[in-house]
């Protein structure tokens, strides 16, 4: 489950950054966004808004940057096979969550104005979230018990003795 949780990682990784890509490019070229789709229009007024930049530079351009991130992780996550990846994987998801969650409030209740393209990115990394926690467990091990692989191997009676002087 690791490996195809790391793979999923991966292919939203790159769908958020196709999205924000998109958002980075009409910011720059200063053009309107389409986002006429079920009266969800508002992608313009959250695209203009004083909410849009963060230190002057467009929330578009932090997504960039963030999906690259996760997706040069996940990728080597799957070349290497390492827990230290994974859970960099994890630490990426739960800031990109709690950002998106903070945007998204911005959204409905400061700027009163919805963006179909910030909602995809939200739920994008929702579901990043959600992968990344089954790729390995975050739960720790209960106090006063050894690690799960020493505790099966003092279960053998096959532990290895350090060697006596």
């Amino acid at each position: 489950m690791k490996r195809l949780g790391v793979v999923f990682i991966l292919i939203l990784a790159f769908c958020g950054l196709a999205d924000s890509l998109y958002l980075t490019q009409n910011e720059v070229a200063g053009t309107p966004l389409i986002c006429n789709i079920q009266n969800l229009s508002g992608c313009n007024l959250v695209a203009q808004s004083a909410y849009s930049r963060l230190f002057g530079i467009p929330l578009a351009e932090y997504g960039v940057f963030f999906y690259s991130v996760l997706f040069i992780l996940a990728a080597l996550e799957l070349a290497l096979f390492d827990r230290f990846l994974r859970r960099l994987l994890q630490i990426a998801a739960v800031f990109g969550f709690i950002s998106s969650l903070y945007f998204t409030f911005l959204q409905i209740f400061v700027i009163n104005a919805f963006c179909i393209y910030c909602f995809a990115s939200a739920l994008i990394e929702l579901v990043v979230l959600v992968f990344a926690s089954l790729i390995e467990p975050v739960s720790g091990w209960k106090k006063g018990l050894p690690p799960p692989s020493l505790a099966q191997e003092l279960q053998k009676g096959s532990l290895p003795m350090p060697p006596t002087a």
